[in-house]
């Protein structure tokens, strides 16, 4: 009788250590991990988009004339919250490439309403603009490193099932798909060109 509860115990505890072994818990605990990584992203992005409207009102009262730049930022901000991605498209190259152009676009329009704001002195030293000038630009940051953590997660989920023994469940239990993962855009890799000389 003992022998046979002994026997059992081994059975049940050997059978639970081939299924922990298998990806059954370690594959959706990476890929939560990851989908939370991706709300970091998401609140970070939301953060720059709420304080745009704020900037581009603080700038049109000095720059009038720069209305162009202001109306491209506004716009490239409504194509950017109009495109939503959520974690389950997380592994759709498509929405994702989407998603990561919009955003991309409004991070440009951003650094053309900054550039210009440098020709404006009395908006630089407007108290109102510089903070929000330093909130974007910290809002630049937080969205920087929360793409590199959501990255990092994404590489161990997509490491974990692509790799033996987590791959079985992986594929049979959870038909898991990779994630996508932030690329640098084209061009990325060329320092901008910095140019002090006086506008004409």
């Amino acid at each position: 009788m003992k022998l046979t509860t002994m026997l059992r115990g081994a059975f049940a505890a050997a059978a639970a250590f081939s299924l922990a072994a298998c990806g059954i818990n370690s594959v959706p605990t990476k890929e939560e991990a990851a989908k939370a990584r991706w709300a970091d992203v998401e609140s970070a992005y939301q953060r720059r988009a709420d304080l745009i409207p704020n900037l581009v009102s603080t700038v049109r009262g000095a720059a009038a004339s720069e209305g162009k730049i202001l109306e491209d930022v506004m716009n490239a901000r409504s194509r950017a919250t109009a495109i939503q991605l959520s974690a389950d498209d997380l592994d759709d190259p498509t929405k994702f490439q989407a998603f990561e152009q919009a955003q991309g676009e409004l991070g440009s329009t951003l650094s053309r309403l900054m550039m210009v704001t440098e020709n404006y002195p009395q908006l630089r030293s407007q108290e109102g603009f510089l903070a929000l000038q330093d909130q974007l630009e910290g809002t630049e940051n937080r969205i920087d490193n929360a793409r590199t953590k959501y990255n990092a997660a994404v590489q161990d989920y997509n490491t974990t099932i692509r790799t033996f023994p987590d791959s079985i469940g992986a594929n049979i239990i959870h038909g898991a798909e990779p994630m996508q993962g932030f690329k640098a855009k084209p061009g990325a890799d060329v320092a901008p060109e910095v140019n002090f000389d006086a506008p004409k």
